[in-house]
């Protein structure tokens, strides 16, 4: 084999290895929550495992390679370990917290929850033995690059998967694939063999689950059931979400509205969290003449249309939009007579905090502005849900009247499931008492729920105790990890510079992701495409870094401190603005310059490092410390992430001051 072809199987061995990473980093993320009920509630646990398994495996890959092809074999049994205990539970009725299995509520299991962040980080570390050989194997930047761009193709596969809505199995197929390719160009070995029949098993037991007959969403597993009441139902991840009802079967508070204003007609009607169609049916029942119903899930959206017994989506009054709601709101131009906030609950009031809920831009006191503005003379805004905590109804009514004035008016059930179900009512011009509503005390009403700090269901700013021990844990269990690693290869060097770059990154990408779905909605496109162009503008700073050699790393620093400036100093808020193409162009140029400032500060120093494996994998258990430190945001908000951020580099530019210029020759490449 001559050099050049050796190195042309180098290039295309380390495209599809980190293909590989990302598509299998992806797969977890969405796969495992989706199943295992509790884990969805530390939603970005998994990501701050993917990372830790990516870096332990760069650095163990000078010694242990030749066992990249058991990758699959971890994979396999993380799925074993979610089928055998039968975590991927479905619920009896619509009122469950966390998932039940046969009348039982499932309590949160620190035991299963550390079992699967192992599995799932020996997972990752074995897909990505291969990185740490074939980035030593290239000159730094080159070697960088192709990692970057096999992400990008990673990331755009995963995204074409989720737009067709395909189910695991598929998934996996791909993922298979990449091995496959990735295999055949480093060469092919008796443990490839064994992953390759592991992965067959993995394909045989998602073959299995899509006999179920669950279909997966970009956002969920979506299950149909049907309990003992006759209705069709729908559980996401394990969990009842809501039924198929009859208009005169759905819960009371779907008609209060329309009963508090009896003989009104409202002409125009917005439903957000449309559903299957239930809030449509009520509204057509009253005899509204329009309604336009925005649902953010496409898969749910056309169950309704396919199995709803009123056929609400097939009237030529409701046209059916698959959006997100907030951002309805702010690009329609469409005004309404009533604005109804639906049950957009995206699982339950105990979910995820530290990470944005498909409606955490929906709650804010931004957000009700924003529906006030899309009201007519007189229009009415209505909000109902099973809220669970009073405290939660005291914040909404506050939120409210801060938008719209006093005079909210309010109705509770607590005779629903024993939970605290209730309407809130506002008026353009304020409302006048009627008969069966309350005048709601918020005096004792928590801190609002605004766009820079979206958390509706914690009850006041801090880290509840079972994320922070839970993260501890996981930061503790990095620190063995990277002890043994270093061990296992006979180095005990450390890259303090890049791991502080990793951990300033990864939260400067959280902020972006944040500020972007502020702006376009939370959906999994927008994300999709923010990752991409976070990706791309890698890409661009290697790119440059390798035509533009500066000598001292002070003035990129300076520029990137100015960056993280105008970035704080500019309110998310004030970009709102139309039309689309220039809120992006400008949105995009903030968030974005200290992105593209940050990537070429790294790309400076990783052209002159020795060990590109090195460096590369202590980056990524840099990016595992930023994950936890994304937590931060709970009681900060998002905004102050970036001092955060600021003071983390700060940091790596003084490292950066101390370190010695190393400029290594091009390793010689074999295949």
């Amino acid at each position: 084999m001559t050099r050049a072809v050796s190195v042309t199987r180098v290039r295309t061995a380390l495209l599809c290895t980190s293909a590989a990473v990302l598509v299998a980093e992806l797969l977890l993320i969405r796969w495992i929550p989706a199943n295992v009920v509790y884990v969805g509630f530390f939603n970005n646990l998994i990501l701050i495992a993917s990372f830790l398994g990516i870096g332990v495996g760069v650095l163990l890959g000078r010694r242990f390679r030749s066992y990249a092809g058991y990758g699959p074999v971890a994979l396999l049994l993380v799925v074993a370990a979610v089928h055998v205990a039968q975590l991927n539970v479905v619920p009896g009725d619509a009122d469950v917290w966390l998932g039940h299995r046969q009348g039982s509520q499932i309590e949160p299991s620190m035991l299963v929850i550390g079992v699967i962040v192992a599995l799932a980080t020996a997972t990752m570390a074995l897909v990505a033995l291969p990185l740490g050989p074939l980035l030593r194997m290239l000159p730094p930047l080159e070697a960088y690059a192709l990692d970057i761009a096999g992400a990008i193709a990673g990331v755009l596969l995963f995204s074409a998967l989720s737009f067709l809505s395909t189910p695991p199995v598929v998934w996996t197929a791909a993922l298979a694939l990449l091995l496959a390719a990735a295999a055949l160009a480093r060469g092919i070995g008796r443990r490839d063999l064994i992953g390759g029949i592991a992965m067959i098993c993995v394909i045989g037991l998602g073959l299995a689950e899509l006999q179920q007959g669950d279909r997966y969403s970009p956002y969920y597993r979506i299950t149909l059931y049907r309990p003992d009441d006759g209705m069709e139902h729908i559980a996401v991840n394990g969990i009842g979400h809501q039924a198929l009802a009859r208009v005169d079967a759905p819960l009371p508070f779907y008609h209060q509205v329309y009963e508090w204003f009896p003989g009104r007609t409202f002409d125009r009607a917005l439903i957000i969290g449309a559903g299957t169609g239930n809030d449509a049916a009520v509204a057509l029942a009253h005899g509204v003449r329009h309604v336009d119903a925005v649902e953010i899930d496409p898969v749910i959206q056309a169950i309704g249309k396919e199995r709803h017994p009123e056929r609400p989506y097939s009237d030529p009054r409701v046209v059916p939009i698959v959006a997100d709601g907030r951002a309805h709101l702010r690009t329609t131009s469409s005004t309404y007579d009533l604005i109804v906030f639906a049950q957009t609950d995206s699982l339950t009031l105990v979910a995820n905090t530290a990470n944005l809920r498909l409606e955490s831009f929906l709650f804010t006191e931004e957000a009700f502005a924003d529906a006030r503005a899309r009201l007519r003379p007189g229009g009415v805004m209505v909000l109902y849900n099973q809220y669970r905590e009073p405290w939660l109804i005291s914040r909404y009514v506050s939120m409210a009247e801060r938008a719209f004035g006093p005079g909210a008016l309010v109705r509770t059930y607590p005779q629903i499931a024993g939970t605290r179900s209730a309407v809130i009512a506002v008026g353009r011009e304020g409302l006048p008492p009627v008969a069966g509503a309350d005048r709601w005390s918020t005096a004792d009403a928590p801190r609002p729920a605004t766009d820079d700090w979206p958390f509706t269901y914690l009850r006041t700013p801090g880290i509840v105790p079972s994320y922070l021990v839970t993260l501890l844990g996981v930061i503790a269990f990095a620190g063995v990890l990277v002890g043994a690693a270093g061990r296992a290869v006979g180095s005990q060097a450390a890259e303090p510079h890049f791991f502080l770059l990793g951990a300033a990154f990864l939260l400067l990408e959280t902020r972006s992701l944040a500020t972007f779905g502020l702006l376009f909605g939370t959906t999994w496109y927008v994300n999709a495409l923010v990752i991409g162009a976070i990706l791309v503008s890698v890409l661009l700073a290697v790119g440059v870094s390798a035509r533009v050699r500066l000598r001292d790393a002070r003035p990129l620093y300076a520029a990137l401190f100015g960056a993280l400036g105008v970035a704080y100093v500019v309110d998310p808020g004030a970009l709102l603005f139309e039309p689309a193409w220039l809120r992006y162009v400008v949105a995009s140029s903030i968030a974005f310059a200290p992105i593209f400032l940050a990537n070429l500060v790294f790309a400076r120093a990783f052209r002159e490092v020795a060990e590109a494996d090195v460096a590369f994998g202590w980056n990524l258990l840099g990016a595992v410390c930023g994950g936890a430190l994304e937590y931060l945001a709970l009681i900060t908000g998002y905004r102050h992430l970036l001092v955060v951020v600021a003071v983390i580099y700060l940091g790596a530019a003084v490292l950066a001051g101390r370190r010695p210029r190393v400029t290594p020759l091009p390793a010689e490449a074999s295949a």
